[in-house]
């Protein structure tokens, strides 16, 4: 009976502490969304291509504007690099996407308070800062050159890259009125629940763990792992053991705030709450993705680096605050002992709810079911995938069921709800397709490798395997002989190329250049 009473307590924990922060979570998710409607994930990378200022400042900018699943934002951040962006604003852009996002403010507002609003945002771009200094400093070429070629392998690394891949966003009207087209509903829904998608594991994680944890551990544990009998020493070794204790919870995004309220309250320093915060991106299950993404030397170059950021920032921005005498002093977290009543917080998530209910109307009606079935089928190795013109997924095109004609071409497409849309304006989808990029023929079906009609065109090469142009800016299936770089239209070509790379150079003498 004990036990059963204590797991009760702690859900009611758990489920208090996710209804106080229900609708600053709907709202975040929803503002993301909409960004993500008017900013082409193709024009960001033809933004980050070189590591310089301007670049830092508009990886943060972006990074900040995007969706805040960790998950995602590492594929998305391969993503960019493999399209053209440097690696050092690759990495830059997706750790502002985690810590620098709306929903992760809005949540810590409730939870602890505008002071950690304030150090988060400040933290964040301090760290940002951290890690491109040490990233100039310690960056070899031959280490980006390493990650690159790993990172055109293409390797699979989590169920979540196709989220990071598609790109709904509407690019042509003026600025402030895309968000308000009536596509852009449609855009917007889809925005909005394939984040709530991608995080939804997380934040039920990081509810649940926060609810047991302080339900069953006590203050008096936190306090001696914090040394908070010894002020100077907790606020040094807090910045240190919190991004530690973030990497073993495998919590992350927005689902390690309820975790970091539950340390501020058993004595961690202010310091070591924002790089517990910032330590979502080396989380063991990332690790792993870093290593099959960038192999194994570059994942660990980028747990130290990220380490040390982290834990420099965290304490520089607890030190700065407690000089300016902005640091909160009372580690009372007055979330656990809240209950919902009726009140403002009550109404408001009432009223996103319906929102939210809305969106899913549209979700579901459109093809977001099966937009996310295709998102969590795995390609087949040697497949030869094309893009979905209107969400920018990669799907296998021996496989897709649904399809479209037009112009003389085929186009492919990861549900019917994105057939639906192209089918209601072809011209609009084919020309932001082929806008950027020569196109040719496999078998009688066209595949396109163009990344939008807003990105600046940089020259173009030929598939040295089949003979199609492809945009050289834009290729996302690339490999390295020398200090060649050949480009391809998929992965099926590549995957050719790389098991006999000799055959198709002496039938191609020459042709693979950019011009």
């Amino acid at each position: 009976m004990f036990v059963v009473s204590a797991i009760l307590h702690a859900l009611q924990l758990s489920v208090f502490m996710l209804w106080e922060v229900l609708w600053p979570l709907a709202f975040g998710f929803l503002l993301s969304a909409m960004v993500q409607t008017v900013v082409s994930k193709r024009a960001v990378a033809g933004a980050l291509g070189r590591p310089d200022l301007k670049g830092f400042v508009l990886a943060c900018g972006l990074g900040a504007a995007s969706s805040s699943c960790s998950y995602a934002a590492v594929a998305v951040a391969r993503a960019l690099f493999r399209r053209g962006a440097s690696f050092v604003n690759a990495i830059i852009f997706e750790f502002a996407s985690t810590n620098m996002v709306f929903e992760l403010g809005l949540v810590l507002l409730i939870l602890l308070g505008w002071q950690f609003v304030a150090a988060e945002f400040a933290g964040g771009l301090l760290m940002a800062l951290l890690l491109w200094i040490v990233f100039k400093v310690t960056l070899r070429h031959w280490m980006v050159d390493a990650a690159r070629r790993q990172a055109e392998r293409g390797v699979f690394g989590s169920t979540h890259e196709a989220h990071g891949e598609m790109d709904m966003s509407i690019t042509d009207g003026p600025f402030l009125s895309r968000a308000f087209l009536p596509r852009a509903f449609t855009a917007i829904s889809h925005s909005f629940f394939m984040d709530l998608n991608a995080l939804y594991l997380d934040l039920g994680l990081g509810f649940l763990i926060a609810g047991a944890l302080a339900a069953w551990v006590p203050n008096s544990w936190w306090q001696a792992l914090f040394l908070t009998d010894q002020p100077t020493l907790n606020e040094f070794w807090s910045p240190l053991i919190g991004p530690v204790i973030s990497m073993l919870s495998f919590v992350c995004s927005v689902g390690n705030v309820p975790l970091a309220a539950v340390l501020w309250n058993g004595g961690i320093s202010f310091g070591g709450v924002i790089s517990f915060i910032f330590a979502d991106l080396i989380i063991l299950p990332i690790l792993n993705i870093y290593r099959k993404y960038y192999g194994g030397r570059m994942s660990l170059y980028l747990l130290a680096v990220s380490y040390g950021a982290m834990a420099l920032a965290g304490f520089l921005i607890g030190g700065a605050f407690q000089l300016l005498g902005l640091a909160p002093t009372n580690h009372n977290v007055t979330i656990f002992e809240s209950r919902p009543t009726w009140n403002y917080t009550t109404f408001l998530d009432i009223a996103f709810l319906l929102l939210m209910a809305v969106l899913a109307w549209r979700f579901v009606t459109t093809g977001g079911i099966e937009m996310l079935r295709a998102h969590a089928r795995r390609p087949q190795p040697g497949a030869q995938l094309v893009r979905d013109p209107v969400c920018g997924m990669s799907i296998d095109r021996a496989s897709a069921t649904q399809r479209a004609e037009f112009g003389g071409a085929t186009y492919y497409f990861c549900s019917a709800g994105c057939r639906s849309a192209f089918e209601g304006d072809p011209s609009r989808y084919a020309v932001r397709e082929a806008a950027l990029v020569g196109q040719t023929t496999h078998g009688g079906n066209q595949a396109f490798c163009g990344q939008g009609d807003d990105m600046e065109s940089t020259g173009t090469a030929t598939d040295p395997v089949c003979g199609m142009m492809v945009n050289t800016r834009t290729a996302e299936y690339r490999s390295f002989r020398g200090d060649e770089t050949y480009y391809f239209c998929s992965a099926g070509c590549k995957e050719r190329f790389d098991k006999d790379p000799d055959k198709y150079l002496a039938r191609n003498e020459g042709g693979h250049p950019a011009h």
